[in-house]
């Protein structure tokens, strides 16, 4: 396990390294196309957020959410990154949502320091952000 230590400004150059990122979100996004159809439907974009486990536990803790109420908040998120409305999700799509998402956590951020602990095989996009980063850094 490791601790790295990011800002705003850390997970923004991340998104603003054209290369790195778009190379990160392609791999997620093949990650998540299960069937590898070339775009992402509602049950493999939800399976990914299940995965996560960010609605259900709170700090740690397991939180009953009723199970309607889990489907309308991931159908909330599925219709946020299906942008033309056409049922799926494409890696264009993904890509752009992906990208807001993480310049809005740059923003909420802002220039104040976080610890995070990860686990030593964390591929995440914070991760990967700090470990740019640090490449920059000691380049």
């Amino acid at each position: 396990m490791g601790v790295v230590i990011i800002d705003g400004s850390t997970v923004r150059s991340f998104v603003e390294d054209e290369a790195q990122f778009k190379k990160s979100a392609d791999e997620a996004f093949a990650a998540l196309d299960l069937n590898s159809d070339g775009v992402l439907s509602r049950s493999e974009l939800r399976r990914a957020f299940e995965s996560l486990r960010l609605i259900e536990t709170h700090f740690g803790e397991d939180v009953a959410t009723p199970p309607e109420e889990l489907t309308k908040l991931y159908d909330s998120i599925f219709n946020q990154f299906d942008c033309d409305k056409s049922g799926t999700v494409d890696q264009k799509e993904f890509t752009a949502e992906l990208k807001n998402i993480l310049l809005a956590i740059a923003d909420g951020l802002g220039s104040s320091p976080i610890q995070m602990a990860l686990e030593d095989d964390d591929d995440g996009f914070l991760k990967k952000a700090a470990d740019l980063e640090a490449s920059k850094l000691s380049g």
